[in-house]
């Protein structure tokens, strides 16, 4: 590679002053979850190489915003910055120093904080406002005995829906983080009621209940301290497939409890710096072409689906508060919410803005949002670069190839989706590791082949993919494909699915294993996660990039 085409770099100390100056800046890990969820800075978002025509569009929809591109020795980075270039973006570096060193290693020689797990900004936020609002909470023991006297409360679950139905604490409801300050007065309309807020571990259940202390509903209210974990930890038995939800045990607020929300959400978002902003002021900042602006609609996916504001994506406020390294991957950029408006709503998207703004971010919330102006409809399609011509083959050509043996299978999807279930005879590999593995991979396989399939769910990342490999050279006298709708397609042509991990011939580290998922994780597991985000306060202060301002209480 001559100099010519070196890539630009910035260095950690470039990095950390675009951060502490709030310049938009984008710090982008290209390796899997799993290692990236092994260490990486506290700004930096998980972007793996597979899926980046796909998630750079609505991630990074700014071309032009400085992008700083690292892995941890892989060999990724230069060829997904590449990559990135190609898309058109226009200002991608990796993160170097000098030449001398790249990756994640200058950046840990470099003093650098390095974090563990996954949505960071989001969990250490919330135990620093445990830490400075000493946010209420009790122990499993207590909740337990709570429920087996009778008490009057209510358990609500701030988890999404599909992660409360895999487990629940007993008699709880499932009410996602952004609904509790809209609902909770119909759910416990008793100001004697109590009220409990729990997710899996801490985040959610300490930024719920200290939703509803702000929001100064008149029931005692607190966390379940430690979530799902700490009621394992404790002994104690969670629920299954429960299905109680918001919807099912109250109707929409009362004119009296939706104008006390109202107050209450309005007065905090004020507070903490949020903006009022009307459609006029949206468009100068959809006009701004030197600002990244994020557009979330922050109702239930099902109102989401029901009728939307043309170019907002959906993004729950609960989960948009836990993901923010998700849905707003460029730091210093502008969000934008909206909710369901001043007649049925105008609660949850200044809500959802008053943490925000307490995370450093510039947020707005409309307050003219409402029904005449949803005009779109269905779920939220995110935006991606239009999917390369390439050879395509039916799902009829694939079972006669399969069954031939002249053609072979491999399933680019996700690893866990593999398992649950995959064509028969399809192997799963990673897209980063395809042109390392296909030389060993092809000395191996019998003769007779003829063609070689590239498949996924949806038929969306195994075009890319193929267009990448059309050049290899241990590919040449192959005929290449992909499987045309993907696994959907062969699905909808009536042909089974097999399960099981079947033949991997990458390791599974697309997907990392969070210790709070399901129930069958080691007790060693679950504990250490907890001590991890005990400790995050302290990381925080390390770091120093966070620019959190947590609101006092009024």
């Amino acid at each position: 590679m001559n100099h010519a085409s070196r890539l630009p770099e910035l260095s950690p100390a470039q990095v950390r002053a675009a951060l502490l100056a709030r310049d938009e800046i984008a710090l982008i890990d290209v390796r899997e979850e799993d290692p990236f969820a092994q260490a990486h800075p506290l700004w930096a978002v998980q972007l793996s190489t597979t899926r980046i025509e796909l998630d750079a569009p609505w991630r990074l929809p700014r071309r032009d915003v400085t992008i700083a591109v690292y892995d941890d020795g892989e060999g990724l980075a230069e060829p997904a910055a590449r990559r990135l270039q190609a898309l058109g973006y226009t200002a991608v570096h990796l993160l170097s120093r000098d030449g001398r060193g790249s990756g994640l290693a200058v950046w840990r020689e470099a003093g650098g904080e390095l974090f563990r797990d996954v949505n960071v900004p989001s969990k250490s936020f919330g135990e620093l406002v445990e830490h400075e609002r000493h946010t209420p909470s009790l122990a499993a023991e207590e909740v337990k005995a709570l429920i087996d006297a009778g008490t009057d409360m209510v358990v609500l679950d701030a988890r999404r829906f599909d992660e409360y139905a895999t487990m629940s604490i007993p008699t709880g409801t499932s009410v996602p983080g952004a609904e509790l300050a809209l609902r909770v007065r119909e759910l416990a309309p008793n100001p004697a009621t109590r009220v409990i807020v729990n997710c899996a571990g801490r985040t959610r259940s300490i930024i719920g209940t200290q939703s509803l202390v702000n929001a100064g509903i008149p029931n005692p209210v607190a966390a379940l301290r430690n979530g799902t974990i700490g009621w394992l930890l404790a002994g104690q038995t969670l629920d299954h497939g429960q299905q109680r939800r918001f919807q099912d045990r109250a109707s929409r607020p009362s004119a009296p409890n939706l104008a006390a929300a109202q107050a209450a959400a309005q007065a905090l978002a004020d507070r903490a710096g949020a903006r009022r902003i009307d459609a006029d002021m949206l468009a100068q900042w959809q006009a701004d072409t030197t600002r990244t602006l994020y557009r979330w609609d922050v109702r239930t996916p099902e109102e989401y689906a029901a009728g939307h504001w043309p170019g907002f994506g959906s993004a729950p406020g609960g989960q948009l508060v836990q993901e923010t390294d998700v849905n707003a991957a460029v730091r210093g950029a502008r969000i934008v919410l909206c909710d369901g408006g001043a007649t049925t709503d105008a609660v949850r998207a200044p809500m959802t803005a008053h943490w925000l703004a307490q995370m450093g971010w510039e947020v707005a919330w409309l307050t003219d949002a409402g029904p005449d102006r949803f005009t779109d409809a269905g779920p939220w399609q995110p935006a991606h670069t239009p999917l390369p011509e390439v050879p395509a083959i039916d799902a009829d050509t694939l079972a006669a190839g399969l069954n031939a043996g002249d053609t072979w299978l491999l399933d680019l999807g996700p690893s866990a989706q593999y398992v649950r279930g995959h064509v028969p005879g399809a192997q799963w590999a990673l897209r980063s590791e395809l042109p390392a593995l296909l030389g060993r991979a092809l000395a191996q396989r019998p003769g007779g082949l003829r063609r070689l399939v590239l498949g996924c769910p949806q038929g969306r990342i195994a075009p890319f993919a193929l267009a990448d490999l059309q050049a290899l050279p241990v590919l040449q006298g192959l005929d290449l494909a992909v499987l045309a709708g993907g696994q959907a397609a062969w699905v909808a042509a009536g042909r089974p699915l097999h399960t099981g991990e079947g033949s991997l011939l990458s390791p599974r580290i697309d997907r990392y294993r969070r210790p709070y998922e399901g129930t069958d994780a080691p007790r060693e597991a679950m504990q250490g996660y907890l001590d991890w985000e005990f400790g995050l306060v302290a990381q925080l202060g390390r770091d120093g990039t966070h620019h959190f301002q947590v609101l006092p209480a009024a």
